[in-house]
């Protein structure tokens, strides 16, 4: 089987912690297995709430832009092209600290669900 997802076609919408996301490849809609693959939309400014998955590992990958990073107690800056690891338990957020929207790739398996999203703040 040949799983393609156009961009074009991929309508946005708003996740649990406030970043614009497309979810380019999801086993709810491609009949892919056991991950998912998205774009995340920071705006200026802006800063995701504070989350945690129970079961799901992250990947974010900068595809440019910039911010701070915070993962557990820990806060960092990110970049174009630099790689963030998530593992499942670990509160994270992240904030825009540039002029222009931060774009990341984020990768999770088992594929991200609202339900595997715990708030904290």
């Amino acid at each position: 089987m040949i799983i393609i997802s156009e961009y074009k076609n991929i309508n946005p919408y708003i996740t649990k912690d406030g970043s614009q996301i497309r979810e380019l490849i999801h086993p709810d809609m491609h009949n892919n297995k056991a991950q998912s693959l998205a774009e995340a939309i920071i705006q200026p400014g802006q800063k995701t709430i504070k989350h945690q998955h129970g079961k799901s590992e992250e990947l974010y990958y900068i595809l440019s832009g910039q911010g701070m990073m915070t993962m557990n107690n820990d806060i960092f800056s990110v970049k174009e092209k630099d790689s963030i690891a998530i593992l499942p338990g670990t509160p994270h957020c992240i904030e825009n600290t540039g002029a222009k929207p931060l774009h990341i790739l984020c990768m999770c398996s088992p594929a991200y669900s609202h339900a595997d999203t715990e708030l904290l703040e």
